[in-house]
């Protein structure tokens, strides 16, 4: 079999974000699109074509098993009835759209395009694929024995483990499986963590190894929600501006309480404060920040939720961009006792094995037929045509244009 396996080997905000797709856009047209950030990195050097290309045609045979749609239905970490019988049998029916796949520019074309409902599965899948390809021919290249590369990782592993010991406020959640350096080794992690931090390791998004290790599936939704959005609402630019809530609006109505956490920065922090209700500040249960200064972010949402009398350490801050040890050692001094805090730990946790991490992403290109746009609290993760960036900044009042870099 190939390097994906289970149509579950994904990230659980993919299935949360699929049923609201099936719910209110069954017919929505979207093109979805692979980028490398790390430009320094010719990926067709290291992954060839034909490799790629099998991978994600054998990740094209695969469905869902009854055990599989069984764990959606029956976890005991899923809420009864979280996943609706009706987005169940879709699952099950359900077989990716094609794909079209070409080396351009020293990296890859890959695209998808058909209804956002259909294609919405294939983001993280296509991200691990490419991560694990690459690392093959990496290993390769440096004449690396993988039982000494994955003896570095586990030193390196346990090292970050004895700090998050020495601090039992912390708690986080991996956020790996985007940039994995590889199935086995994000599982081999996941299961340590499992076992050495049971009270501070709150879960993984990875679906597949939460249903295989007893553990909580984390997630809730991503950028692409606003910028499908910006395209399904099009008519006016005060439309588009108005798409953003209706994101908040609508993921209320399919999952209420239990997974209000709003992810604050597609086109920035600031416009988010000002567009997030005090009704919703108060029902929500909390914030994701994903770009820019984290410690700056929690102070404006401190800020924010003193300013509607709503009690900052009845909130939640999830922090997710580019974490470190340090960086999460930090931030819980800065905020533990001001708020609840969470982290979701990503690259540096499932890829630090003494390689350089990539930096990719499969984000949305079209939504209806319109430039999609993601801003972020840092332009050097914008994503979208330069027109279309600077319509979006004007609509969403954008005026921060740090460039801090993409690390991760």
């Amino acid at each position: 079999m190939g390097i994906i396996k289970s149509l579950l080997d994904l990230d659980y905000y993919k299935p949360t974000m699929a049923q609201v797709a099936l719910r209110f856009f069954r017919g929505v047209p979207v093109v979805y699109g692979f980028r490398n950030r790390t430009k320094s990195v010719n990926l067709p050097a290291f992954v060839r074509e034909r490799d790629l290309r099998e991978e994600l045609e054998s990740i094209q045979t695969l469905r869902f098993s009854p055990a599989e749609i069984n764990f959606l239905r029956a976890s005991p970490y899923i809420p009864a009835g979280m996943f609706s019988e009706a987005f169940l049998a879709f699952l099950k029916n359900l077989r990716l759209p094609d794909f079209e796949l070409e080396s351009h520019d020293s990296t890859f074309r890959i695209e998808v395009a058909e209804t956002w409902k259909d294609t919405i599965l294939w983001e993280t899948l296509i991200l691990s694929v490419v991560n694990e390809l690459y690392y093959r021919t990496v290993l390769k290249q440096n004449g690396a024995d993988i039982r000494e590369v994955w003896k570095e990782g586990e030193r390196r592993l346990l090292e970050k483990i004895a700090k998050i010991k020495g601090d039992p406020r912390v708690r986080f959640s991996d956020f790996g499986t985007r940039r994995r350096f590889s199935g086995p080794w994000q599982r081999h992690v996941v299961e340590i963590l499992a076992e050495e931090l049971p009270e501070q390791f709150i879960g993984t998004s990875n679906v597949l190894f939460a249903k295989e290790l007893g553990l909580r599936p984390i997630g809730t939704f991503a950028h692409e929600m606003d910028m499908v959005y910006s395209g399904v609402y099009h008519g006016s630019d005060e439309e588009i501006r108005a798409s953003h809530n209706k994101v908040l609006q609508d993921w209320w109505a399919q999952y209420g309480e239990p997974l209000s956490i709003a992810l604050t920065d597609t086109y920035g922090t600031d416009f988010f404060f000002k567009d997030f209700t005090p009704e919703q500040a108060q029902a929500w249960r909390g914030l994701r920040q994903d770009s820019g200064d984290p410690f700056a972010f929690g102070e404006k949402a401190i800020a924010f939720y003193q300013k509607y009398g709503i009690d900052p350490r009845t909130k939640t801050i999830v922090f997710s961009d580019g974490l470190e040890v340090e960086m999460i050692l930090a931030l819980t001094d800065r905020f533990y006792d001001r708020t609840q805090i969470v982290f979701g730990w990503g690259t540096n946790l499932t890829n630090d094995l003494g390689f350089v991490p990539l930096s990719v992403v499969v984000k949305i290109l079209r939504s209806c037929g319109y430039g999609a746009v993601k801003l972020s609290d840092n332009l050097d993760k914008a994503l979208g045509t330069p027109e279309d960036i600077e319509r979006f900044m004007r609509i969403f009042g954008h005026t921060d244009i740090k460039r801090l870099g993409v690390k991760y």
